[in-house]
């Protein structure tokens, strides 16, 4: 637990419960990074109950590997983060379709993770609750015994990418795009050894 801003960060596994407020996390946090970067009516068009319901649907199908933590204070959700394993490279190393070759250090030793996920609520970025949450993040996958974590960030996203840098990841030179109402969203992948 973290005191910082007033009352105590609790993080816990997230259940079907928190699934509104998850979504409400995540759908603010898409609005708050991606302005600018992904067209304003596709963001504008993001329905939280929606997306609550396919939390709900993931976390009922989701592999027992993959982990799902929410922070809370004061008994309101505040954050989230999802870890689990990474989609198995082809057999030259590649990443899975539509990125290309990394460029960054050799093969992981142990088998490799990927953070899905890490939002905060927009107002509260700032306040040590990423920091906390990515701790979290990195702990289960130490837990999973992953030698090394991967990540894709919006290349735009210059707060992300100084968050993540600040966290120890790099990028490793694999590079992908996603079209986003026919607009292309480039993505960057980052990496960091979990040890």
């Amino acid at each position: 637990m973290t005191r910082e801003s007033g009352a105590p960060l609790r993080v816990r596994e997230m259940d079907e419960g928190d699934a509104e407020a998850v979504a409400a996390v995540r759908v603010r946090g898409w609005r708050a990074a991606y302005d600018g970067l992904m067209p304003r009516a596709y963001l504008d068009a993001l329905n939280m109950p929606e997306q609550a319901a396919a939390q709900r649907a993931r976390l009922r199908r989701r592999p027992p590997a993959v982990r799902d933590l929410v922070a809370e204070r004061a008994g309101a959700v505040v954050g989230w983060v999802c870890v689990g394993p990474g989609p198995a490279p082809d057999a030259a190393g590649h990443p899975a379709p539509g990125g290309t070759a990394p460029d960054g250090p050799g093969p992981a030793s142990g088998p490799v993770g990927e953070l899905f996920a890490l939002y905060v609520a927009p107002e509260l970025i700032g306040t040590g609750i990423g920091r906390t949450l990515m701790e979290a993040a990195l702990e289960r996958a130490r837990e999973a015994g992953f030698g090394e974590l991967r990540l894709w960030v919006v290349r735009g996203n210059t707060h992300a990418r100084r968050f993540y840098a600040h966290a120890g990841f790099a990028p490793d030179g694999a590079e992908q795009t996603d079209e986003v109402d026919g607009v292309p969203v480039p993505e960057l992948r980052y990496r960091r050894s979990v040890g």
